[in-house]
């Protein structure tokens, strides 16, 4: 029996959704197995005792899994007073880089002014320039800082606190921030000026009209913002060892081979993978909790904010 032709159509059309929708499923299952493997083999191997990772038998699950690695790991990290301090440190930053790119977005994104772009221009420009190639000023500037010459003597030596961190953060110029301006800049320029207008009519100035009625309505950017500012402080390992000591989650991470060799008096490569391993776990968990409960309010503020776009 010949079909007509609008159920060809329909047919071809409803074959082409299948495709597509078998294609899209494919690809997601593709792209979450990039991502989940390696989180499932530091798992897995977090559990594993050293009997168990010689034996071929065992591939994803251990046959005696074990808690030793994450008490190994605790122990020599120091994990509850590197994570206070990582925790305490993420927190007041992302806080002072929110205070501070906020404002300078809502000033870049409603006010008239010479060098508007420039600065603008400024602040993509810092997100591609690694930090790595500003070691050795970083280090100088910190480690005698004068504000501009007007402290003599040689300056203050910051260096071993948090002051480079919280004055970077404060004046908008810390980790990432050109991203965080650029995010903000974006959202109050797209909101509607008849806010302003109304606001000025109302006879208030323009720090009243930021704080009362812009501000509220910037909500999903600032979560982003704030998200972004303490994952990116949270995992960073550079500036942390450049500035600070190991008391800190990354720098004891990345030290901790090291220390198990020197704890131990050993130098098993393999044992020690699995120690590490358990020291990554200890590492991401905390994020993956916050993940869990802000999961809501994290999408709602990247579609809000048009970031996948």
């Amino acid at each position: 029996m010949r079909l007509s032709k609008a159920k060809r159509q329909a047919l071809a059309y409803k074959t082409s959704q299948f495709a597509l929708s078998v294609f899209r499923f494919v690809l997601i299952v593709g792209i979450s197995y990039i991502i989940l493997f390696p989180v499932l083999t530091k798992i897995s191997s977090s559990f594993t005792p050293l009997r168990d990772l010689g034996d071929q038998t065992v591939n994803w699950i251990p046959k005696h899994p074990t808690l030793d690695n994450y008490r190994l790991a605790i122990e020599v990290m120091n994990f509850p007073k590197v994570f206070f301090n990582s925790l305490f440190l993420s927190f007041l930053v992302a806080v002072l880089q929110l205070a501070s790119t906020t404002l300078v977005g809502y000033g870049l994104a409603r006010f008239e002014f010479r060098g508007k772009k420039l600065i603008m221009a400024a602040a993509i420009f810092t997100l591609i320039v690694p930090p790595q190639m500003m070691m050795v000023p970083l280090y100088l500037n910190w480690r005698f800082f004068d504000f501009f010459g007007l402290l003599k003597g040689g300056g203050l030596n910051l260096m071993g606190s948090y002051w480079p961190f919280l004055l970077t953060a404060l004046t908008g110029t810390g980790l990432r921030n050109g991203l965080y301006i650029l995010v903000m800049r974006q959202f109050f320029a797209g909101m509607p000026r008849n806010l302003e207008e109304a606001a000025y009519v109302d006879g208030a100035g323009p720090l009243t009209t930021f704080f009362r009625v812009m501000l509220p309505g910037a909500v999903p950017a600032m979560v982003i913002v704030f998200l972004f500012g303490f994952v990116w402080q949270w995992n960073d390992s550079f500036l942390t060892t450049l500035y600070l000591d190991s008391n800190f989650l990354p720098v004891a991470l990345s030290n901790l081979s090291r220390s198990l060799a020197a704890y131990l008096e050993m130098t098993d490569v393999q044992y020690f993978s699995l120690i590490v391993n358990a020291g990554s776990m200890l590492m991401i968990a905390p994020l993956l909790v916050m993940y869990a409960f802000l999961q809501r309010y994290f999408v709602e503020s990247i579609e809000r904010t048009g970031l996948v776009g």
